[in-house]
């Protein structure tokens, strides 16, 4: 049973990394702020989507 939550929760994370970095790439800020927004999300993908919801979303 636990490994079919799993497999839905991480595609869920999946789906809303995907989604944050479509909305950083759409976004109007700088070249260099949007690639390191991006490898913080690629690198921590819950914590940095968590960061990004908090603290970067709306500035970039």
């Amino acid at each position: 049973m636990g490994f079919e939550y799993s497999g839905i929760l991480g595609i869920i994370i999946l789906v809303l990394d995907i989604w944050a970095i479509i909305q950083i790439i759409k976004g109007g800020g700088s070249t260099g702020r949007k690639l390191l927004w991006i490898l913080v999300i690629l690198l921590l993908p819950v914590i940095g989507l968590l960061i990004w919801l908090l603290a970067g979303r709306g500035r970039i």
